[in-house]
């Protein structure tokens, strides 16, 4: 469990050592005939040298893990100059965001269609013990749990509608609900390394190139028979709506037969990719 380390003034400390190293100096040349002074301020002046490798610098948004001989002593997260045990080993972990842009992944989805997909993940580190101490190299932890939590994201829904229609959240437009569920799994996973998810998404999809080509035909058909549906929807009413206006308005009186054959032109005329040409009778 991380813990607050207070860590003594890097300034106060590097005063008082280069005093002493000073002053031993000055007793070393004012007492160059007596072999034990001389060797008491050798070995002051030596200790209080070993002493000035205990100073560290905190950046803003940096912090410095305490590690003594093995054992956890805290960490420095206030940034500053200070000073602590030269024997202290200090590991430096940086708090700030970091971004991972992930490598387009070829995963399976719902249907197991094959999907290329990329995710965006921003994250921090929260807990600096966990980081350093319960996994091995937290960089590379994060970047291996990505890749998982977004194997698993793909294999939960379907790409797109087209063959689930009864899907209400699909990978292609499920949006922040999909981003969601995958920032959510992130954090699951992370969260033994002391991680912090603070935004996550897809940056990235698309069919596996192997069947890119025949699901954008099926795409296409998709939109051409839909839009063939509304175009007959409406020349229908259309159609509907005329004769009734026709016969409302006692513009004319159709046979059955006539009714018939003007529904048949309306609907050519209006289901037709192309300009109609009318035919103008003139009688006989």
């Amino acid at each position: 469990m991380e813990k607050n380390f207070k860590a003594k003034s890097g300034f106060l400390w590097l005063l008082i050592f280069l005093l002493i190293i000073v002053l031993a100096i000055l007793n070393i040349i004012r007492n160059d005939e007596d072999v034990w002074m001389i060797i008491l301020s050798v070995l002051i002046g030596f200790i209080s040298f070993i002493c000035l490798f205990g100073l560290f610098i905190v950046s803003p948004n940096e912090s410095m893990v305490m590690i003594f001989f093995g054992k956890y002593r805290g960490t420095v997260k206030k940034n500053g100059f200070y000073w602590a045990n030269p024997f202290f080993t200090k590991k430096k972990i940086s708090l700030r965001a970091r971004n991972l842009d992930s490598q387009a992944i070829k995963v399976n989805d719902k249907l197991g269609n094959p999907v290329m997909i990329s995710v965006i993940l921003v994250w921090k580190v929260e807990d600096t013990f966990k980081a350093v101490f319960d996994v091995d190299n937290y960089e590379h932890f994060v970047g291996i749990q990505s890749e998982a939590a977004t194997r698993k994201l793909a294999g939960l829904y379907p790409y797109d509608d087209i063959e689930s229609p009864g899907a209400d959240i699909t990978l292609r437009s499920g949006g922040e609900e999909v981003n969601h569920q995958l920032e959510k799994e992130l954090q699951e996973r992370l969260e033994i390394a002391g991680i912090k998810v603070i935004e996550s998404r897809i940056s990235n999809l698309a069919y596996a190139p192997e069947i890119a080509s025949a699901m954008l035909q099926r795409q296409q058909a998709t939109a051409i028979v839909a839009a063939r549906f509304k175009i007959v929807e409406g020349a229908v009413s259309m159609v509907e709506m005329a004769l009734e206006q026709i016969t409302q308005k006692n513009i004319a009186r159709f046979s059955e037969e006539k009714k018939a054959e003007m529904v048949s032109n309306l609907m050519v005329v209006l289901c037709s990719e192309k300009n109609a040409t009318p035919v103008v009778e003139l009688g006989s």
